[in-house]
């Protein structure tokens, strides 16, 4: 199927987000949101796949990736998932299929909590879940003047490889291609002042409450090895989430757009087949 790839900013809800759209005549368009501390570039090997069969568009959630660093954009998940929502209106995409990962899947039940009609199905690939706001201590410490050179330091100490180690259960996958994708975001000192705000902004996770409340038909994957989600938040969010299924790859982390392309593709095209 002959494709286009557009890249490039588009300035929506006040901020501008880099986005690559893989475009095709097919008329389903799979949406991709990444994780925390990540970026379109955490789909590198899932988008070649989902692209033979979808129109693909894949979203850096500011201040991620190559999206704008602001220090006066909301960061909450709410306002997050409404710059999506505009993006995607921007385009014309109508009944898209969202896939968020971690913190992506988080921004994905928030749009569903915002316009419960938008998606025609969802995937949450071990969704960022049930996380609470930031204590008041951390959020009155973002106001400081230099608060954004402490959340420099602690990203320094905790390192972008010993992030993947925690991440990927088969150590054997962290290459140097990885560790440079992951870690070029993060060499422009914008970024820090971001993260900074975002402490303030964000409100934690949806709660039980408002999940039951979500009908879309969601497909959730899962890493029985997830430290970050561990499968029993996984477990938990099946069972807010009224209807849903779950799937647990074995001997799997939490990254597993990098894990298991091939069989995260296999699942979502069957799972969008039915």
């Amino acid at each position: 199927m002959e494709q286009a790839v557009l890249t490039g900013h588009h300035m929506v809800n006040g901020i501008n987000v880099y986005y690559e759209f893989h475009r095709n005549q097919n008329n389903k368009t799979v949406v991709l949101l990444h994780g925390f501390l990540s970026s379109t570039f955490t789909f590198r090997h899932l988008i070649p796949l989902l692209s033979r069969d979808y129109q693909v568009l894949s979203v850096d959630l500011p201040p991620f990736g190559k999206s704008e660093k602001s220090r006066h954009f909301n960061y909450s998940y709410k306002n997050m998932a409404q710059t999506v929502i505009q993006l995607i209106d921007s385009f014309g995409i109508k009944a898209p299929v969202f896939i968020g990962h971690s913190m992506g899947g988080q921004v994905v039940l928030n749009i569903l909590h915002l316009m419960p009609d938008i998606a025609e199905k969802v995937v949450l690939l071990s969704s960022s879940s049930y996380l609470k706001r930031s204590k008041w201590q951390f959020r009155l410490f973002s106001y400081f003047p230099f608060s954004s050179y402490f959340v420099r330091r602690w990203l320094e100490k905790t390192g972008i490889i010993k992030n993947l180690q925690q991440s990927i259960y088969n150590h054997s996958l962290i290459n140097n291609e990885m560790i440079d994708g992951y870690l070029q975001p993060f060499l422009q000192n914008k970024i820090f002042a971001a993260l900074t705000r975002m402490i303030r902004d964000w409100e934690g996770d949806l709660p039980s409450k408002v999940l039951n409340q979500i009908n879309t038909n969601c497909l959730l994957i899962w890493g029985d090895h997830d430290q970050s989600q561990p499968l029993f938040v996984g477990e938990r969010l099946k069972n807010d989430l009224m209807n849903s299924k779950l799937i647990i790859l074995e001997e799997t982390g939490h990254a597993l757009p990098e894990e298991r392309p091939h069989e995260l593709y296999q699942y979502i095209k069957d799972f969008l087949n039915i």
